[in-house]
């Protein structure tokens, strides 16, 4: 990618990624989760094979982008937790390999902004909203420009069907219903 690539661009006082396509580093790509285990632990998971496409625009809020997740993927540091979540009690993995999350509007402003899109688990697509930050542009040593993203946001899982839990003794869950999604991202100028 070397020569007359140009890989940000200034929109008022603000570098971006110039418009074009971006393909995501699937070894540098992590989206994430935690849920709180008996009301009160934050357990933290991971889904560690990412791919997808963000379609930059010349008016960003025009970008499009589209995230694919091998499900089977997921990483929480415990065995048996991951197990159980590849289960049919959760992701059900076997017949429901992956899910994607579609764009489906981007408001931007500066170095950050909002992106809701289609998520979709187990068959069942609810939008989702993420706030999302551009962190900013570097060339790796092989001459790939790159750009990195954050994005965060709040789901209640039971939303898409993921209703596993069990009743504490003394009132509540076991498995709290709002997940927090964090998400880090670099993507390689592809065009």
């Amino acid at each position: 990618m070397t020569g007359s690539v140009t890989p940000t661009r200034r929109l008022g006082d603000v570098e971006l990624p110039a418009a074009g396509t971006w393909r995501i580093d699937p070894g540098h790509a992590e989206v994430g989760f935690v849920g709180r285990h008996f009301m009160l632990t934050k357990v933290r998971g991971r889904f560690t094979a990412v791919d997808g496409v963000v379609e930059v625009a010349e008016n960003p809020a025009d970008s499009k982008v589209s995230v694919t997740i091998e499900m089977a993927s997921v990483h929480s540091g415990d065995q048996a937790r991951d197990d159980h979540l590849r289960s049919a009690d959760f992701f059900d993995a076997e017949s429901n390999p992956t899910a994607t999350f579609t764009s489906t509007e981007v408001r931007w402003e500066g170095n950050g902004g909002s992106m809701t899109g289609d998520l979709t688990i187990k068959g069942v697509t609810r939008p989702v909203t993420l706030t999302v930050d551009y962190l900013g542009y570097a060339q790796d040593p092989w001459d790939n420009h790159r750009a990195v993203f954050s994005a965060r946001g709040r789901i209640n899982r039971e939303d898409w069907g993921l209703t596993w839990n069990m009743p504490l003794a003394k009132g509540g869950l076991l498995v709290s219903k709002e997940i927090d999604l964090e998400l880090e991202v670099e993507l390689i100028h592809a065009g």
